[in-house]
């Protein structure tokens, strides 16, 4: 019914369906169809998610823990290797093997391995003399050490003790070793992020109907600003530890603000970073050759962006034409739906289990996912845990390979705090004509055995 005279509508003050103030969209009549169709438009309440999931969290969920803390700072030691080795030496013609460290512990009687740096030629000797604390004098077993080809005079020569030898009714000679470790620390930083909306705005209502990212779903008016930001917080939480970068050098960041050692940072300077795969079985096999010399892991975690995950899936698929996916699911009980649940496919290759899976961190527009940064394009995280001494309990203690500590006493977990400020929303603490929602968090990462970690760039 179009209804004619000025306007043609006349409001009522309740939802009420009434001759007086029906529209009709269809009629031609301009005081009723053109007005409502410019004035009143068709409003779609539920939220469209353009972006699906746009929380890029989780990683530190599959390979880590959490553990509390009180100090500021962490401190654990590392074990260093079992055997004595050097490199970086020169031998001369005369079998001086020179330029080895002043605290070596190198003995007569004892024999070792001779091996050019690029693994080509190599010759058993015998230690014969110590000349100096930087010098040792060795003599071949099968020729003498001036008719050992390729290793005289060339340098970046390597050594190893195999064993040793005496003779009859003689004493010892050899160096009391003493085990040896290395110790590392890392510092929490303290993250901070607000939310705040005024009085006015709190008290103009609109409803939204929304699904979001951590599963909830319905109506939200002004708040849902506020689970917004704190799921970009949530990401801010894995995303400082990730990147985070100590103080040092040139930098010039404020007084006060030193940094913390994030998983980048960390095996890019204590890990190996791997700049050669391109997607080819040999490039792979490189990479299990570097495993090879360090913790050998057995089962390890591959997190790519889609660029390697692709390289990876053509790689396999190369191998075997009804590959499909992988078929080796260890870490996840050997369960194939759980590892495909969390997004996971395995396969095996040489003594080593991997488990693959794309890192939305490295692929999402917002983030390290843009075209032009192709500096950090996957890593490989071993599995399982490992035996480290805490400085502070006094003792060895297993703990994963990646894990978070966070500042938390009886007194306050700053685990992830959220308090209300201000006087809108039910906070009464200030005269602020506003509602303000905090997060805290102070935490830092532990990265253990990074020399069994893979950076891929």
């Amino acid at each position: 019914m179009a209804l004619s005279g000025g306007s043609g509508l006349t409001p009522f003050a309740k939802k009420s369906v009434l001759s007086t103030n029906y529209i009709d969209f269809t009629s031609a009549d301009a005081n009723s169809a053109n007005w409502a169709q410019q004035y009143i438009p068709e409003v779609y309440e539920a939220e469209v998610e353009r972006y699906g999931n746009r929380t890029i969290g989780g990683f530190l969920k599959m390979v880590g823990a959490e553990i509390p803390m009180t100090s500021d700072q962490v401190v654990w030691s590392e074990q260093n290797r079992l055997h004595v080795s050097y490199e970086g030496l020169t031998l001369s013609a005369a079998g001086a093997l020179a330029n080895l460290p002043a605290n070596n512990v190198l003995a007569v009687g004892q024999t070792i391995l001779v091996i050019k740096s690029d693994g080509s030629k190599s010759a058993k000797a015998y230690v014969s003399a110590i000349t100096n604390g930087t010098t040792v004098a060795i003599k071949g077993y099968s020729k003498s050490v001036s008719e050992i080809e390729g290793l005289v005079g060339g340098t970046g020569v390597k050594v190893f003790v195999y064993g040793s030898e005496y003779k009859k009714g003689t004493d010892t000679t050899a160096v009391s070793v003493e085990p040896s470790f290395t110790q590392f620390s890392n510092k929490p930083i303290i993250i901070k992020d607000k939310y705040e909306v005024s009085g006015s705005d709190a008290s103009q209502i609109g409803w939204v109907e929304v699904t979001t990212e951590g599963g909830d779903s319905g109506y939200l008016w002004y708040l849902k600003g506020e689970g917004e930001t704190r799921l970009r917080f949530e990401d801010y939480l894995e995303m400082a530890v990730i990147e985070g970068e100590k103080k040092s050098g040139n930098g010039d960041v404020p007084t006060g603000i030193e940094g913390t050692e994030g998983l980048f940072a960390a095996v890019s300077g204590r890990g190996q970073v791997d700049n050669a795969f391109a997607g080819s079985l040999t490039d792979f096999d490189n990479i299990l050759k570097g495993l090879d010399k360090e913790g050998s892991i057995e089962e390890n975690m591959l997190f790519l962006n889609r660029t390697t995950a692709l390289a990876f899936d053509d790689m396999l698929g190369a191998i075997n034409a009804n590959y499909d996916g992988g078929t080796s699911f260890g870490v996840f009980n050997n369960s194939e739906q759980m590892a495909l649940n969390l997004g996971f496919s395995g396969f095996r290759r040489g003594s080593y289990d991997f488990y693959k899976t794309d890192w939305k961190y490295l692929n999402d527009a917002s983030t390290r996912g843009i075209a032009a940064d192709a500096s950090i394009n996957g890593v490989l995280v071993p599995a399982g845990t490992s035996t480290v001494y805490d400085q502070s309990l006094g003792q060895n203690i297993r703990r994963p390979f990646l894990h978070v500590r966070y500042r938390a006493s009886e007194a306050d977990d700053r685990r992830m705090k959220s308090w209300l400020t201000g006087s809108v929303g039910g906070a009464a603490t200030s005269s602020l004509d506003a509602m303000e929602v905090h997060f805290l968090s102070e935490r830092c990462l532990c990265v253990q055995g990074a020399n069994n970690f893979v950076l891929f760039t």
